[in-house]
């Protein structure tokens, strides 16, 4: 079912359209915010368990939320490089 989007996705990349960089944008952004989620919801999870880790986990955390946004970061520069 997703699969047979693809096709339309590259043709519209092609084009020249707009839509294949808002797509790619909003998958991106998709994939942080799931990946920023995940990475709270275990480090409270961390913190539930071993309060007294509570800095170390937040280190951790902070380093893992920068990663998981820097890919939306990304595809941001490459929309503005190529110029979608």
């Amino acid at each position: 079912m997703y699969i047979d989007i693809l096709p339309v996705i590259a043709q519209a990349a092609e084009a020249g359209n707009h839509i294949g960089g808002g797509i790619m944008l909003g998958g991106a952004g998709l994939g942080a915010a799931i990946g920023v989620g995940l990475v709270g919801a275990k480090a409270a999870e961390a913190v539930g368990r071993n309060p007294g880790a509570s800095g170390k986990v937040l280190t951790i955390a902070i380093l893992g939320m920068a990663f998981a946004e820097a890919i939306a970061i990304y595809a941001l520069l490459v929309i503005f490089i190529k110029g979608y």
